[in-house]
């Protein structure tokens, strides 16, 4: 039945996610490059190896590690430009983001949990991995998420009647994901609370500050910086969870998308008051400059 349930989920957070998309997300790309390639090689490249190190660290389980890296790989999602916006980041730049990284998902999510199940399951990882599942799920991500855009594109006023309610229905159905994979595994759960919850939240931290100094570094502007933040720290949890359970069939894996899920909106919040902040004392000290 969660098995069932999940994908329904998904899709719900997809097509909500359509409904904040046009074309032009898309081909913003080619007006800020630089900025989109710095953010994309921090979520491609770097997060999954930052992952890979935590969970070596701090000796999680093989299935957790797997978990958490399926989580490493996933895009960022409608939370991240809401969090984007509050902390007054480049919201159109966040969606480009969101949209360019979902795309490339086809691509990356597969590599990182095929390379994740050779690394922590050895010789079972054939066993499984079920390739066929994995085009379903990949599937859910982006049917949806077209059937939003289509819906914008035909019918404006519809997608923006819809907007808020599918929003609001979007983020009680991925609590109550959530909440479901965490309850058949509770006592494995509770088991490895600590470890898998220290490990979630210094990924979170380490996500969040990452994208933001990484790009600043190489001169990307203040407010894409942020809008990077948002994206690099904030995964699509429902998506880790999805593959966790529906294509690799390792409901213990899940839980550690599901610990991430109920924990990063804290890590989220901080980022986003300090950057706000940040922002605010940036803009106040350029006309004192001039």
């Amino acid at each position: 039945m969660f098995s069932v349930v999940l994908p329904i989920v998904l899709a719900l957070v997809m097509f909500g996610l359509g409904l904040s998309l046009t074309v032009a997300d898309f081909a913003r790309v080619l007006t800020a490059p630089r900025a989109v390639a710095v953010a994309l090689f921090c979520q491609i490249v770097l997060l999954p190896a930052v992952c890979l190190g935590l969970v070596l660290a701090l000796g999680l389980s093989p299935e957790l590690a797997v978990g958490m890296m399926v989580l490493a790989a996933a895009p960022g999602g409608a939370m991240a430009n809401v969090f984007s916006h509050l902390a007054g980041g480049d919201v159109a730049f966040n969606i480009t983001l969101t949209a360019v990284n979902s795309l490339l998902s086809i691509l990356t999510l597969p590599l990182v949990t095929v390379a994740a199940l050779r690394f922590f399951a050895g010789g079972e990882a054939a066993l499984v991995l079920q390739p066929g599942k994995l085009v379903q799920v990949l599937l859910v991500v982006l049917l949806p998420a077209a059937g939003g855009m289509l819906v914008r594109r035909a019918r404006p006023h519809l997608a923006a009647r819809l907007d808020r309610p599918v929003r609001v229905a979007s983020v009680v159905a991925v609590f109550l994901a959530i909440v479901a994979a965490i309850l058949p595994s509770l006592n494995g759960f509770l088991a490895g609370l600590a470890a898998v919850g220290v490990v979630c939240v210094l990924f979170s931290a380490a996500s969040l500050t990452l994208g933001y100094l990484i790009p600043r570094l190489l001169r990307v502007a203040p407010r894409q910086a942020v809008a990077a933040s948002m994206e690099i720290g904030i995964h699509n949890a429902v998506l880790a969870i999805t593959v966790t359970v529906t294509v690799l069939g390792m409901p213990r894996a899940a839980i550690a998308p599901a610990m991430y899920g109920a924990i990063m909106f804290f890590p989220a919040a901080l980022a986003a008051r300090i950057l706000a902040r940040r922002l605010r004392a940036t803009s106040a000290a350029v006309p004192a400059s001039s």
